[in-house]
């Protein structure tokens, strides 16, 4: 635990710096790279051993990126960002009623869960760039973002082990409990209050801040429950083990790349 806040003390500044002040150009490539590391980490846990076949998918995908970009957006990074959304209401399906589905490991299930990754990947890198080129406090917008994931995951924790309870999803993951559940929702929430203020947001635009934050919330839940599905299955604790105390990237970007497409989907569908 020790090591885990020492490293998070160390990286929140960093990341908080890095979405402020890089100009959207160098934002989004060092987004790409970090989405790109954590892409690496779930070729792996769905089971693909060749480094050789890995390394094609994380090329393929850094190629793809870089064709979007060249291509210009907004006119593409909508749409995916939409897809983003609806991948995440499909992923909730599975992880409610078929979280068997995908199992077994053969070349159809490490196909299908390869999808998955990309429909995790591409649309949250064009969410956060849409969040953070967008006129005015775009950066602020984008920080938001992924902050609310950082208070939904603290609340979420201290609140689980204070309270315990009911299991959220035992067979999934054993120790998230639904006491964690609205505990993170209820930090997420006071999150978004007290940033309107600092936002300078007229009072009458907080129920859609708070509608969104809310979806987002849970949205990074599950995020997080997926990639716990992934590691079920494969039989991995973590994704990796390249940041002291946290595992690896993708275990530090799976609720973020649920949240954010939902969070910037909302926002342009409901004009926050």
């Amino acid at each position: 635990m020790k090591q885990r806040i020492i490293t998070a003390l160390l990286m929140a500044p960093l990341a908080i710096c890095a979405v402020l002040f890089l100009p959207s150009p160098a934002f989004l490539a060092l987004w790409a790279a970090i989405l790109l590391a954590g892409l690496w980490e779930w070729t792996r846990l769905v089971g693909m051993r060749k480094r050789e076949q890995r390394a094609v998918v994380v090329l393929a995908h850094a190629l793809l990126m870089s064709a979007l970009a060249w291509a210009g957006w907004p006119q593409w990074f909508v749409p995916i960002t939409v897809i983003g959304g609806i991948w995440w209401l499909v992923a909730s399906a599975w992880l409610l009623f078929a979280y068997h589905f995908g199992e077994a490991d053969n070349r159809r299930n490490r196909m299908i869960k390869l999808l998955a990754g990309s429909l995790a990947v591409i649309p949250a890198w064009c969410a956060l760039a849409l969040l953070h080129a967008a006129p005015g406090d775009g950066p602020v917008w984008a920080l938001f973002s992924v902050m609310l994931v950082w208070v939904a995951d603290t609340g979420a924790y201290f609140s689980g082990r204070h309270f315990g309870g009911a299991k959220l999803a035992p067979v999934i993951s054993p120790k998230k409990t639904w006491a964690g559940f609205f505990g993170g929702i209820a930090g997420s929430l006071l999150f978004a209050l007290l940033a309107s203020f600092v936002l300078d947001m007229d009072q009458q635009r907080w129920p859609t801040l708070l509608l969104i934050t809310g979806l987002a919330t849970v949205a990074s839940v599950m995020g997080d429950l997926f990639e716990s599905l992934l590691k079920r299955h494969s039989g991995a604790k973590d994704s990796g083990a390249v940041i002291p105390g946290h595992g690896g990237i993708m275990d530090r970007l799976d609720s973020v790349v649920a949240a954010v497409p939902v969070f910037a989907l909302g926002r342009w569908l409901l004009g926050l």
